[in-house]
């Protein structure tokens, strides 16, 4: 599905296209899952870039795909339906891929956005104050750097004794005082289409890769006194990539402390942020408490006042104002206002509760319509059913909702009383006001006020035990309770009428 985007301000700066670089390999990832498509924080790392950038309206957005390109497209297809992906055949390189984009859109004027495809930690404000900055200095070319601690294998920034930015120097290309500067490039880049045109036509392949690098775009322009910049971000996390599967996981926490230090400072309680995990696309009300070992997943949405865990995982699912799940898994659920949810139960897609209603103690829901106020409390599977407000759900219940071919619906209408350990074998209906007797299996529709009775009679053997459990524990207790002393062994003359009785 498409993920939520965020909403440009009317005041925010615009470009006329996002190229998003996506074509690497990403062999230190190890994975047959191309790099940029690894989920973090309820995207893919192609996803989050395509998020920060959605603020500026591109006319445009074009993804240059290589590696895996055929998951690529289909991912894109899902998220941004309105991307277009364009084949580097060849991996040759940042500043040819970045031209095989120019090639798709021959007609693109004004400025262009080119960003990395594995920066997951790009905001849009970081984004969105480098196009301005773009715009404000008349720049043909602005790139984006960061200030780094240890600035090992990324792209010096070379300045002037103005400041001015001179050149990007990989560092394999890199002398000795330029590996010492720590001013690093962040992979992004503002420029304007026609001069970027020019500058890649012109770049060569001197370098250690033997590669066409987009950061040697810089020079020449410099070299030709064109009007250029270089925009320091504010958060050096920002820019940071993602190569393999341990800068993944820092980027995951580094993403998912931002999200709850955001809850947290809208008025939510987050217990525990360490075993606490919320995606970007999840929203959570004031006052709200979310305990450890909580997962809001996907597009979850938790009201006000909402009480989730601990020990919950919550996909794409909706907790109503002042409901309470605990210890629960739910995918694909609504969870109406003060409802209860839990220990250990399981809420399957197209679970709907309705307000004031329980679902306890190792319950699974699937498909099920729970009215107001209606009650499941434990040790029950409800799937393909619809419960009327009011009513009260046995323990042990199970709706036999499949006959090996289709699924069958079953109604219990409302302020209904089933007993426990009921089975329903759909198709079925129970009338408004209706009971059900324990231990019982129900194939035809119970009228309203009705008591079904669906159960075998009870036979009881008399003397059972002490014929045919001779000498057991349970022979022995049988025999106190009777009054009497149960003897040492069977009585041989009692083993054909116990065998008749049996």
């Amino acid at each position: 599905m498409t993920h939520p985007q965020p909403v440009p301000a009317p005041d925010a700066p615009t470009v006329a296209a996002v190229v998003v670089l996506a074509a690497g390999q990403g062999t230190r990832m190890r994975s047959s899952t191309p790099k940029v498509l690894h989920p973090l924080g309820g995207r893919s790392m192609l996803g989050h870039v395509l998020a920060a950038a959605a603020p500026l309206a591109a006319g445009r957005t074009v993804v240059v795909v290589g590696s895996g390109r055929d998951q690529v497209a289909a991912h894109l297809a899902q998220v941004a339906p309105e991307a277009l992906a364009v084949v580097q055949e060849e991996q040759l390189g940042s500043g040819h891929a970045a031209e095989v984009a120019l090639a798709a859109v021959p007609d693109l004027e004004g400025s262009v956005l080119v960003v990395n495809g594995d920066s997951p930690l790009l905001t849009s404000r970081t984004l969105t104050g480098l196009v301005a900055a773009h715009d404000a200095a008349g720049s043909v070319f602005t790139v984006l750097t960061a200030e780094v601690e240890d600035p090992t294998g990324l792209g010096r920034i070379v300045r002037d004794d103005r400041g001015a930015p001179q050149a990007i120097v990989e560092e394999r290309d890199a002398t000795d005082e330029q590996r010492a500067l720590r001013e690093v490039n962040a992979g992004v880049y503002v420029a304007d289409a026609g001069t970027l045109r020019r500058v890649l036509a012109g770049l060569g392949r001197s370098n250690a890769q033997g590669e066409q690098y987009l950061t040697d775009a810089l020079a020449p322009l410099v070299a030709g006194g064109a009007p250029t910049a270089a925009v320091r971000a504010e958060d050096p996390d920002d820019v940071l990539g993602c190569n393999d599967r341990v800068e993944l996981a820092a980027r995951r926490r580094a993403l998912n402390d931002r999200v709850l230090d955001g809850l947290m400072r809208s008025g939510v309680t987050v217990v525990d942020p360490l075993t606490t995990w919320v995606d970007v696309t999840a929203t959570v009300g004031r006052d709200a408490v979310l305990e450890p070992g909580t997962h809001l997943r996907g597009v979850t949405a938790v009201g006000d006042a909402a009480h989730v865990g601990p020990d919950t995982t919550l996909e794409d699912t909706e907790v109503g104002e002042g409901a309470t799940v605990v210890r629960a898994h739910a995918v694909g659920a609504r969870i109406g206002v003060r409802v209860s949810v839990g220990p250990f139960a399981y809420l399957r897609p197209g679970t709907d509760l309705g307000a004031g209603a329980k679902v306890g103690t190792f319950v699974e829901t699937k498909n099920a319509q729970v009215g107001e106020g209606a009650k499941i409390p434990h040790l029950s599977y409800v799937g393909d059913a619809t419960i009327g407000r009011g009513t009260n759900i046995g323990a042990a219940t199970v709706f036999v909702n499949y006959d090996g071919v289709a699924k069958h619906r079953t109604t219990i209408g409302e302020h209904a009383r089933t007993g426990a350990d009921n089975m329903f074998v759909a198709p079925v209906t129970v009338g408004d006001g209706a009971y059900t007797a324990a231990g019982s299996v129900i194939t035809s529709d119970v009228p309203p006020g009705a008591m079904a009775v669906a159960r075998a009679p009870q036979r009881n053997v008399a003397g059972w035990v002490r014929r045919r459990r001779s000498g057991t524990p349970a022979a022995e207790a049988a025999a106190a309770a009777e009054g009497r002393t149960e003897a040492p062994g069977a009585d041989p003359s009692e083993s054909s009428r116990a065998a008749h009785d049996s």
